[in-house]
This record gives structure tokens, sequence and C-alpha cells, in this order.
């Protein structure tokens, strides 16, 4: 993004770029092809106006994906992963993931996974998920010769397939699952139900599918 360093946007400008992004990602979600001067004018903007602000096509998705992975951070975040209750927080995490992943389907698909910056939200976020896990190995309820990083895919991997029918690609949320084309993110997921799906999830990750113990 062309910002003089450590100079803020004027408001106006960050309304621009907000704009910006949500019709990039609107429309590359539709059309991963589609250029500068489709998301321009779905974003009300001339083409002047998206070339000031992002050099060239690629700079424009590299910010994107920053943009979605960051909007992923701080909806991890909002789980509360280091002070709640353990399971209460993986509950809620995944619930707001699923719900960022069903708005940001391409920024955070692997077209949108060159961005560096990107790259770095999504490892510290794979982190954390370590982490929290970890908390829930202590209570017992994750056996505890599990190898966490195992879990740890296997959880993404079930996003992906919530999300989208397919396996996780890549190592994070960001890369759980592809839409199919013509398919955006927000489509597949737009009857489904975060929290009741969250459930699922944790369940499957905590307990498999296997009979309960009875008694």
């Amino acid at each position: 993004m062309n910002r003089t360093p450590g100079r803020p946007l004027r408001a106006d400008a960050e309304r621009s770029v907000r704009a910006i992004l949500a019709a990039a990602e609107r429309v590359l979600a539709e059309h991963p092809g589609a250029t500068m001067e489709q998301i321009a004018e779905a974003a009300g903007v001339t083409r002047t106006t998206v070339h000031r602000r992002f050099a060239s096509r690629q700079a424009l998705v590299d910010a994107l994906a920053t943009e979605a992975a960051a909007k992923l951070a701080e909806a991890i975040e909002d789980g509360h992963p280091e002070t709640a209750p353990p399971l209460v927080a993986l509950h809620r995490a995944t619930a707001n993931v699923l719900r960022v992943k069903a708005a940001w389907g391409f920024a955070l698909g692997p077209a949108a996974a060159g961005s560096e910056p990107a790259a770095r939200i999504h490892e510290e976020i794979a982190r954390r998920c370590v982490e929290l896990l970890g908390r829930i190995q202590e209570q017992g309820v994750i056996a505890a010769d599990a190898d966490l990083e195992w879990v740890r895919r296997v959880y993404y991997a079930l996003i992906g397939e919530v999300l989208h029918g397919e396996p996780a690609h890549g190592c994070g949320p960001a890369a759980a699952g592809t839409a199919t084309a013509g398919t955006t993110a927000a489509g597949t997921a737009a009857a489904l139900d975060p929290d009741a799906l969250a459930a699922r999830i944790v369940d499957t990750v905590l307990h498999g599918v296997g009979p309960r113990p009875t008694g």
C-alpha cells in the first residue's frame, strides 16, 4: 500500500482504502482474475484512486490478505484464549473464525497467500492455537501424549471442510479450504450457524466420532 512511513492516512483516505479492500474481496471472490478497473468500479472510486493507494494489483491483493489476517487475529483475540476457560475460548474463537472466513473467503485463501505480513500473522495465530490446545491438554481433555501440532492441523482441516467441503490447504485457517469456481465463501456459509458448527468442530477434535463412554 502506498503510505508514507509513520504517517497515518487521513480519515477520508482511510475510508477509501476500506471501500477498495471490501470491493476487492467481493469482486475477486467471484472473479479471481478481475482487473483493478473492475475493483475500482465496484468500490465506487476511480481507477486513479485505486492506483494511488496501491502500486499494483499484487500490492492490492497483499493488502487484502493482510487486512483479512488481521480480522482473523482480532476474532481469535475476542475469544480471550489466554485468560478465558480454555474450552470456552476454543468454542468462541472457532465460531469467530467461521464468521471471518465466510466474509473473507478470497483474502484468506491460497490465491492471496503471498503476503509476508499476512503470513506472519497466521504464524502467530497458529502459535496461539497450540498454546490454547496445551491449556486444554493440561485439563486432561486432550491426551497427555497427543501431538498438539497434529491436533491443530486436524482442527484447521475441519474448519476448511465445514466452510467449503474440501480439506484445508496450507497450514492455517487462512488456507482452510477454497471456494469452488463461482461460489464465494460467504455464499457457501450463508445458511450455517457458526456457533452450532463450532460446537461440532470442537467436539470432533476433542472426542472424535467413536461411541461415548457410558456410566
